[in-house]
């Protein structure tokens, strides 16, 4: 039996309490010519965390080469102290804007410390030189990135106050609003995706109530990290507006319930090849003999916070034990049961925390497979 009583969210967030009616009096003035306003996205200390901040630009960049290297307080991101507190934005990717359209742009960049070494958030500088290294695979990634919907008061969206939903069964690719909560977050999301020009490829509810999952990719090499982190940034952005938190906590409810991953699907030019299954075994094989690395890689805390997901059971392998297998969703690695069929293709490492760093995820698996490090 059900019990759903929808949440207060619009009456207990301030955001979702300011009248968007006003803002839209000053976001339809028109920009001055030759102006647009640029938003520098970085990730901050704590390795998951985004932050932005905007600034007025002149021109209209063509490449991230011609954007300014700007620079922000270190000491409120955990990046610097406070004596020398100065870290550098370098821009690295361009996307449309879509909150305030026209030429405006959101700038994602690496963070780059006073002595012109990559802060130890920045992933991304590492991954770009492996990515590099196995350009001739041409490696394709996709990642499946699942999140939770929370009140304000961080509870799961549309869940009772004082219980539980029904278990889990109903709420997998719902549809119903007993089912799904917040649709309008999701829907809002993909269209500012594609308009981004991030490379989502499709959405659905997932298996917890309050949790959905979207699809970036496929993409080659680095460009899978950055989709990612921007995908995000508009997905934390968009329920701001909603007055509602996403969350990538990999179990952000304890007990009989779904935790969230961030599935990592990887080919390379040999794999999709005639009698690619050689090559994907092969790989498996490969990434059988580094778990360890590859677990500590796959969270941001190094793999504390995967032990509360990859327990072996709601759809997961053991944190502690490496296996795989043909449509396996228990296992660590699955082949997809089509790409058995076809002999090449593809594999899912199903390791990987929702609150993962992308470029790190990347950076591993290329370093095993392609590079043979052990």
């Amino acid at each position: 039996m059900f019990f759903f009583q929808m949440s207060k969210t619009l009456d207990s967030s301030p955001n979702a309490g300011i009248d968007k009616n006003v803002l839209a009096r000053y976001t339809s003035l028109p920009m001055p010519d030759g102006q647009i306003i640029a938003t520098y996205i970085w990730i901050d200390g704590t390795g998951q965390h985004l932050r932005c901040k905007d600034r007025t630009l002149d021109f209209i960049p063509q490449s991230p080469k011609d954007l300014p290297i700007w620079n922000y307080d270190g000491s409120s991101t955990y990046q610097a102290s406070g004596h020398n507190s100065d870290v550098y934005l370098h821009p690295v990717a361009i996307y449309r804007d879509p909150f305030r359209r026209g030429d405006n742009i959101l700038v994602l960049c690496e963070t780059y410390s006073f002595d012109g070494t990559p802060t130890a958030s920045n992933k991304r500088a590492e991954c770009a030189k492996t990515v590099k290294q196995c350009a001739h695979e041409e490696p394709w990634f996709g990642i499946e990135q699942e999140y939770t919907l929370l009140d304000y008061d961080q509870r799961p969206f549309g869940w009772p106050k004082n219980g539980f939903p029904g278990p889990q069964g109903p709420y997998y690719c719902g549809v119903g609003a007993d089912k799904v909560f917040a649709r309008d977050i999701v829907e809002a999301h993909y269209r500012a995706c594609l308009y981004t020009g991030v490379k989502i490829c499709g959405t659905n509810a997932e298996v917890m109530p309050a949790q959905w999952e979207y699809q970036v990719g496929p993409c080659v090499g680095i460009s899978i990290g950055d989709d990612l982190w921007v995908s995000r940034f508009l997905l934390h952005r968009i329920a701001e507006e909603f007055g509602i938190v996403a969350t990538l906590d990999p179990k952000p409810m304890p007990g009989d319930w779904n935790g969230a991953g961030a599935h990592t699907n990887v080919s390379t030019k040999s794999m999709r090849a005639a009698n690619g299954i050689v090559v994907i075994e092969d790989a498996i094989q490969k990434l059988s003999k580094c778990h360890e690395r590859h677990i500590k890689a796959y969270d941001p805390l190094g793999g504390q916070d995967n032990q509360r997901r990859l327990t072996g059971r709601h759809e997961t392998s053991s944190i502690h034990d490496f296996s795989a297998g043909v449509a396996h969703r228990g296992a660590s690695v699955r082949i997809p049961r089509g790409v058995n069929d076809a002999k090449c293709g593809y594999f899912e490492d199903r390791r990987p925390s929702s609150n993962c760093d992308p470029y790190s995820v990347v950076n591993e698996i290329l370093k095993t497979i392609c590079l043979n490090e052990v």
